[in-house]
C-alpha cells in the first residue's frame, strides 16, 4: 500500500486555500512534507494511525503538512544547500537555525509550525 501523506490536494486547495505549489508538484510536496512530518512526531502517527488521532490533533497534523509543503518548496534551494554559510564583501549568509526557523532533527521547519506540531503532544521524546 503506498504512502498517503497527511494532506491532499484537494484539502490544500479547497480548506488550506494553498495556492503556492504547482498542481504537477503538489502531490510530492505533500508527501515529502508528511514524512518529516513523521521524523518530528518520531513516527507515532505511522504508528497510531491518523485516523486513531483526536480530530484536534488531526487538524492541526494536516495544516502543518500544507505549511510544510510551502515552505519546503519556496525555500528548496536554501534547505538543500550544502553551505552553513558564506560572506562576500562583509555581507553574510547563514542557514539553519534563526530567530524564524528551527531544525529539527535535520529537519527545517518554520518555528511558528513546529510550535503548533507541538500542540498535538506527538514531538516529545519522552512520551
Amino acid at each position: 500500500m503506498p504512502y498517503e501523506p497527511y494532506a491532499d490536494a484537494e484539502y490544500y486547495i479547497k480548506a488550506y486555500e494553498g495556492d503556492s505549489i504547482p498542481e504537477d508538484k503538489l502531490s510530492k510536496k505533500l508527501k515529502e512534507a508528511s514524512r518529516h512530518i513523521d521524523t518530528l512526531t518520531y513516527n507515532r502517527i505511522v504508528g497510531k494511525g491518523i485516523s486513531r488521532l483526536s480530530r484536534r490533533q488531526q487538524d492541526i497534523i494536516k495544516e502543518v503538512c500544507c505549511e510544510m509543503a510551502e515552505f519546503e518548496y519556496e525555500n528548496a534551494d536554501m534547505i538543500q544547500s550544502v553551505l552553513q554559510s558564506y560572506s562576500i564583501n562583509g555581507v553574510s549568509m547563514n542557514f539553519g537555525a534563526s530567530w524564524n526557523i528551527a531544525v529539527q532533527d535535520g529537519i527545517a521547519i518554520r518555528r511558528d509550525s513546529y510550535a503548533k506540531l507541538q500542540q498535538t503532544g506527538l514531538c516529545s521524546r519522552i512520551l
